[in-house]
């Protein structure tokens, strides 16, 4: 990537308020569309930078991309030890033992950031919200209840939070944005089975579901990004 302020333009912001701090990548001068991903347990905003190259985009398609580094706490499943993180686990589970008051924490956090890319500029219709594990979790539980129309969803190695809450919260005017989830089959940490499951709700729901499963562990892959690559270019050229 270039490191020059001008195509290429790359910003790590910092403190603006109440935002959490992120890393911000700008494929074009005055972006049109944003695309706001979170990373899994653990990681933090840097860990996707490295994949906006390799997804394609067209040279003239002006995104901003914002990868929020969660706060840090500590994690039940991981003896309490303290890293980034949306929410704690207490378990792998759908519904149980859920960390309710960390996931509203960070889903404030998030819509906060949708916020701040309306007020630069960019409508909710040309954003899309995006993660990987616990951060595709948010990008579901957030996008599917965000109360304006968004460009997209994206779910990688994710699962649904809260399925059975789902039809009751859901907003109206975001019951037929596009979804993507990519999902590893050979996941030891989100089982397959998680993925499968949020792509029966969703298509049960009635959301149009682009979904794709890969040979791989907890992890993305060549084939995975380029898959991503040309679903946000459906996304950006509506």
């Amino acid at each position: 990537m270039n490191s020059s302020k001008s195509a290429h333009d790359q910003e790590h912001h910092q403190g603006r308020g109440e935002l959490l701090e992120s890393v911000e990548v700008t494929t074009a001068d005055k972006p049109e569309f944003a695309v706001i991903w979170m990373h899994g347990l653990g990681a933090d905003g840097h860990d996707f930078e490295p994949v906006i190259p390799l997804l394609g985009l067209p040279s003239g398609t002006a995104v901003r991309f914002v990868f929020p580094h969660a706060l840090m706490r500590p994690i039940t499943i991981n003896g309490g030890a303290v890293m980034r993180a949306w929410y704690d686990i207490i378990e792998i589970s759908t519904s149980k033992g859920q960390d309710e008051a960390g996931i509203r924490h960070s889903a404030a956090k998030i819509r906060d950031l949708i916020g701040n890319e309306i007020r630069r500029g960019i409508p909710p219709a040309n954003i899309v919200l995006a993660g990987f594990s616990q951060g595709g979790a948010m990008a579901l539980h957030v996008g599917l209840r965000y109360p304006e129309k968004l460009a997209g969803i994206m779910a990688l190695s994710a699962y649904l939070m809260f399925p059975q809450r789902l039809r009751a919260e859901c907003s109206q005017v975001n019951s037929a944005t596009p979804v993507f989830i990519g999902h590893g089959t050979h996941d030891p940490m989100l089982p397959f089975t998680l993925g499968q499951a949020a792509r029966a709700e969703l298509e049960q729901g009635g959301w149009p579901v682009e979904w794709h499963s890969y040979p791989i562990p907890h992890s993305v892959s060549q084939p995975e990004i380029a898959d991503i690559g040309r679903w946000l270019q459906a996304r950006f050229n509506r």
